[in-house]
């Protein structure tokens, strides 16, 4: 199944995406939905209002998580090319929800950074509450996936040693376009991200240090995970800070993150407008 939050004349709505029209379920976006009990019925049941698919405005698929906690260095490839040894612990960090947009909304790259810089992210979304989970009831408390685009400052990352500055500007965090579940989503995707159409990022989910449902649980160690939170699990190598010159984003940069099977988010980078 698939959901995605929509705006609509009458203000944002969660909607089931059938193969070929979207069905409103009731719900103001995706988070109240998987707030309800028995979400999953509730959504499969929904005979709502219609919405062709090509008209469709996507918002965050999850507009205003209680919680978006991110996985800094999950990929082992990207690791090792570094030079450095796996992880034994997940490095975490939060965002909060201002910065994030939509599918295909504009990026806004912070007039107060030089170093914008991309970072294609599987996304997982949290369908029931889960403290204190083993890896099981870890997975199981999984909603579904989707695309996220940790864009970042880097400037603003590496002013201290904790990243939280440099990754949490608003309106520069693209989230969507849907909500997949697990038994239709799968797992070993493939994951990419490309700038003017260009690749510079391209892996396989299968390569995370630590997956889905360890990452839950670990996090659940921590703190009550609760449903619409969601969990960012990092990004491969090929982001523009590692290059020799770096490169970052400027404004009129298109923007494309791609995971199969769970679609893509297509952004163009605009340069802030302070008013």
């Amino acid at each position: 199944m698939r959901l995605a939050t929509v705006r609509t004349a009458a203000g944002t709505r969660c909607v089931r995406v059938d193969a070929d029209v979207a069905v409103e379920t009731g719900h103001v976006d995706v988070g109240e939905l998987l707030a309800t009990p028995d979400w999953r019925g509730v959504a499969e049941a929904a005979d709502g209002a219609r919405h062709h698919l090509a008209g469709l405005d996507h918002a965050p698929v999850v507009p205003r998580p209680g919680k978006i906690v991110c996985v800094g260095l999950n990929y082992a490839n990207h690791i090792r090319e570094m030079g450095r040894e796996l992880p034994e612990f997940p490095t975490l960090f939060a965002k909060y929800p201002e910065a994030l947009v939509g599918a295909y909304d504009d990026v806004v790259l912070p007039a107060a950074s030089d170093a914008v810089d991309w970072e294609a992210e599987l996304a997982v979304v949290i369908g029931t509450t889960v403290r204190h989970a083993d890896e099981a009831t870890a997975g199981a408390a999984i909603a579904g996936y989707a695309v996220l685009n940790d864009v970042t400052a880097r400037d603003w990352q590496y002013r201290t040693a904790q990243w939280l500055q440099g990754k949490t500007f608003e309106a520069t965090t693209p989230f969507g376009p849907e909500l997949v579940t697990p038994d239709e989503a799968g797992s070993g995707l493939d994951l990419s991200c490309a700038v003017d159409g260009e690749t510079v990022q391209a892996a396989n989910t299968a390569d995370l240090v630590f997956s889905p449902a360890a990452t839950i649980a670990y996090v659940s160690t921590i703190l009550t995970l609760k449903p619409g939170d969601v969990l960012a699990l990092g990004t491969p190598g090929g982001v523009g800070h590692a290059r020799k010159p770096p490169r970052y984003l400027t404004p009129g940069a298109e923007l494309t993150t791609a995971i199969a099977g769970l679609g893509e988010c297509r952004n163009t980078c605009v340069a802030e407008k302070r008013t």
